[in-house]
C-alpha cells in the first residue's frame, strides 16, 4: 500500500472515529435532556397542587378529601390525544401527600397510606425547606419501571405542614427518547455517508486529473512522432476510461468478490478430479497401466488449474488498465500471416486448414502488437477447436475509411441460441466437439478487454451458410 493510500485511510479512520464519538455523545445526551424537560413540568404542577391543598389546611392539619376526589375524577376521564407518534388515552401522573412527620396521608395508588416516607429524598429535602426530587424503580431489576418524583411543600402560617410529591413514569416519555435517538442516528449516518460521497466525487473530479496529466505526458514521451489527431484520440479514450472508473467507484462495483467466487467454482472440478485420482493411487494392487492413467489425469487437471490462474491474472491486469501502456503503428497483414502460419501445425493435427485473405493495400492500426497477436490467436484457437475434420478456418482482413475488420470463421455447428448472450462472460465455455471438454472460459473475455483498450469492438455470430464468425473491429492509424 502506498504512503498516499495509508494517509487517506488514516484520515478516513479519524473522520469515522470523530463522527462516531459525536453521535455517541449526542445520543447519550438525549435521555437527560428529556428528563430535565419532564422534571421542569413536574415542578410547576407540584407547586400548583400544593397551593390547592393549602386551601384545605385546618389548624395545621392537611385535609386530602378534595384531593382524593380530584384524582378519582382525573383517572376516570376518557380522552384521545395523538402527540406525534404517541397516542395518549389515560393520565399516568401519580401523587402522594404526607404530613409534617413524613407519614403518608394520601396515595393515588392506594398502597402507601400510613407509610413513613420521611427518609425518602423528595420528602426529607422538602421538609427541610429545600428542593426535593428523586427517581425510583417500582421493580428494582427493571429500569423501565423508573418513576420521577418532584415534591412541593404545603405551608400554613409560614410553616411546612406537609408535602405533596408528584410522580411521572419515565416510560411515558421513553418513546420520545427512542424516536429521537433513532432519528439522530439516521441523520448522523446519512450525513457521514453524504460527506464521504462528496469526498469521493471531489477526489475523482479534482485529484484524478493530475493522474491523467501524468499518464498523458508519459505516453507522449514514448511516441516517435506526436500528431494532434493521435493525441486527441488518446485523450478521449483516457477520459472515457476515467468516467468508467468513477461510475464503478460510485456504484460500489467489486471485482474481487466476483473473481473469488467464479475462480472457486471453476477450480472445484479439477481439484476434485486430482483428489480422487490421488486416493485411488494409494491402492497397492493397482495395475501399472491404471496408475499411469491416473497420474496423467492429475497432470492434465493441474495444467488446467495453472491455465485458469494464468489467464485470470492476465485478464485482471487488462481490466485495471485505463489505456494502453504501449502503442505503435501495427501492420495487420504481416501479423495475420504470421499467426496463421503458427496455427497451421496444430490445425493440421485435426485435419483442419487455415486460409488467409488480405487486401491489396497495407492496413495499419494504432495499438499494442503483443496484445493484438494474443487476441487474434485466441480467436484462431477457438475456430480450430470447433471446426470439423476436413474443413477450413478462414482468416480475413478488410478495411473501410476508418476501421479495420479482422474476421475469423469456422465451419462448425455454430453458437447455440442459449449461449449467444453468454460467450463473452468470464468462465463461460462450450464443450469442444472432438474432446467434449471445456476451456477456461476466459479467452473471449480476454479478447473483449483487448478490443476495448484499442477503442474497438468484438462480435461473435452465426455465419450465413453455417459455422461461427468472430469479428474484431479496430480503428485505423492516423
Amino acid at each position: 500500500m502506498s504512503r498516499r493510500s495509508r494517509i487517506f485511510l488514516a484520515l478516513l479512520l479519524i473522520y469515522v472515529a470523530g463522527i462516531a464519538g459525536l453521535l455517541y455523545r449526542v445520543v447519550l445526551d438525549i435521555d437527560p435532556r428529556y428528563r430535565e424537560s419532564a422534571e421542569e413540568a413536574l415542578v410547576e404542577t407540584s407547586q400548583t397542587l400544593a397551593s390547592l391543598l393549602e386551601q384545605d389546611v385546618v389548624a395545621g392539619a392537611v385535609n386530602t378529601a378534595r384531593f382524593d376526589a380530584l384524582f378519582r375524577s382525573v383517572y376516570g376521564r376518557q380522552f384521545s390525544a395523538q402527540i406525534y407518534g404517541l397516542h395518549k388515552s389515560r393520565v399516568e401522573l401519580r401523587a402522594y401527600v404526607t404530613d409534617a412527620a413524613g407519614r403518608v396521608l394520601f396515595d393515588t395508588l392506594g398502597a402507601s397510606v400510613g407509610a413513613d416516607f420521611s427518609r425518602r429524598a423528595d420528602v426529607a429535602r422538602t421538609l427541610d425547606g429545600v428542593y426535593g426530587a428523586r427517581t425510583t424503580r417500582d421493580v428494582p431489576a427493571d429500569p423501565l419501571t423508573s418513576v420521577m418524583y418532584v415534591a412541593a411543600p404545603i405551608r400554613w402560617n409560614g410553616e411546612i405542614v406537609g408535602v405533596v410529591s408528584l410522580g411521572k413514569p419515565v416510560q411515558s416519555f421513553g418513546q420520545f427518547v427512542e424516536d429521537a435517538r433513532a432519528r439522530t442516528l439516521w441523520v448522523g449516518v446519512g450525513s457521514a455517508l453524504a460527506l464521504l460521497l462528496l469526498a469521493l466525487i471531489v477526489s475523482v473530479w479534482l485529484v484524478r486529473p493530475f493522474g491523467l496529466v501524468t499518464d498523458t505526458v508519459r505516453w507522449a514521451r514514448r511516441q516517435p512522432r506526436l500528431r494532434p489527431r493521435q493525441l486527441l484520440r488518446y485523450l478521449v479514450g483516457t477520459l472515457r476510461a476515467s468516467v468508467h472508473e468513477m461510475r464503478d467507484a460510485l456504484t460500489g462495483r467489486n471485482y474481487v468478490a466476483d473473481y473469488v467466487q467464479t475462480f472457486t467454482h471453476e477450480v472445484k472440478s479439477p481439484l476434485s478430479a486430482i483428489r480422487g485420482a490421488a486416493e485411488l493411487l494409494q491402492e497397492p494392487a493397482m495395475p501399472q497401466a491404471e496408475r499411469e492413467r491416473f497420474l496423467g489425469n492429475i497432470g492434465r487437471e493441474a495444467e488446467r488449474i495453472q491455465e485458469i490462474v494464468d489467464r485470470m491474472m492476465e485478464l485482471t491486469a487488462l481490466e485495471t488498465r485505463r489505456v494502453l501502456d504501449r502503442s505503435e503503428p501495427v501492420a495487420l497483414g504481416p501479423l495475420l500471416e504470421d499467426l496463421a502460419a503458427s496455427a497451421r501445425p496444430a490445425a493440421a493435427m485435426r485435419q483442419v486448414e487455415v486460409a488467409v485473405r488480405l487486401p491489396a493495400q497495407p492496413v495499419l492500426v494504432e495499438g499494442d502488437p503483443f496484445l493484438l497477436r494474443r487476441a487474434v490467436s485466441n480467436l484462431l484457437d477457438n475456430a480450430v477447436d470447433f471446426s470439423p475434420a476436413g474443413s477450413t478456418v478462414q482468416l480475413a482482413l478488410d478495411a473501410t475509411a476508418r476501421q479495420a475488420r479482422i474476421a475469423v470463421r469456422d465451419r462448425g455447428a455454430g453458437i447455440p441460441d442459449y449461449a449467444r448472450d453468454k460467450v463473452f462472460q468470464k468462465f463461460y465455455s462450450l464443450a469442444r466437439p472432438h474432446s467434449r471438454k471445456k476451456s477456461t472460459g476466459l479467452g473471449l473475455a480476454f479478447v473483449h478487454e483487448i478490443a476495448v483498450l484499442h477503442r474497438g469492438g468484438i462480435a461473435l455470430v452465426n455465419a450465413a451458410g453455417g459455422g461461427a464468425e468472430a469479428t474484431l473491429v479496430l480503428p485505423l492509424s492516423g
